[in-house]
This record gives C-alpha cells, sequence and structure tokens, in this order.
C-alpha cells in the first residue's frame, strides 16, 4: 500500500516537518508519484520505526545516516551495518554498567543515611 505524507505522518506519529527533515540528513528516501508528490509503503513505516529506535539508543545522527546509506545499497552491506549495531551495543553496554555503578552509590549512601537514622 502507498501513503502519502500526510498519510504516513500520522502512521508514524512524526510530523511533516520531521519527515522532510530525516529525508534531508539522508535517513529515509521517499519514493514519488506521477505528479512528483511523495509517496510511502509500510516497509517506509517499519524503517522509521527502527530509525526512531536507534535514536533512542543514542545512536548520532552521523551513524544513522550511514547505516540508512548502507541499507539502502543492499544486503551486501550487512556485514557493514552489524559493525555499526555492535559498536552501539558496546556504547550501550557501556552506559549500562555506569548507570548500575551510580545505583550502587546512591543505594550505598541511603544505607548509610538510614543507619544514623536509627
Amino acid at each position: 500500500m502507498q501513503y502519502s505524507i500526510g498519510q504516513f505522518s500520522k502512521l508514524c506519529g512524526l510530523s511533516i516537518d520531521t519527515l522532510r527533515y530525516y529525508e534531508k540528513q539522508g535517513l529515509i528516501f521517499s519514493s514519488r508519484d506521477r505528479n512528483n508528490r511523495r509517496v510511502y509503503t509500510d516497509k517506509d513505516i517499519n524503517w522509521v520505526k527502527f530509525i526512531l529506535r536507534l535514536k533512542k539508543t543514542g545512536m548520532s545522527i552521523k551513524k544513522m545516516q550511514e547505516y540508512a546509506k548502507l541499507r539502502y545499497q543492499g544486503d551486501e552491506t550487512i556485514p557493514q551495518r552489524l559493525v555499526l549495531l555492535f559498536e552501539q551495543l558496546d556504547l550501550l553496554h557501556q552506559e549500562q554498567d555506569q548507570l548500575n555503578e551510580d545505583i550502587k552509590f546512591i543505594e550505598h549512601k541511603i544505607k548509610i543515611y538510614l543507619g544514623l537514622a536509627k
């Protein structure tokens, strides 16, 4: 099925301006109809959801642009895309480790205060 930019905007939960921005940034690529209007498909919906998920992981625009470029080049770029995903996973694990250390620090401080309050 094909969607106009307005329909696609509603399906994705993104404004038309955001979709145009993502297109200018090379994150998404729309097709054009006979009247040169943007058209999108169900595959584009899944791609936008994926891009939004990468954004949530903290992946930089530059890395997302690189990933998008590779994706649109085809399946022969899967090894390069895997490298980008593994790099992001490593960053997330580092952030998780730091967060766990911060949690331990706060929990320790709470125990100290609770001990003083007795």
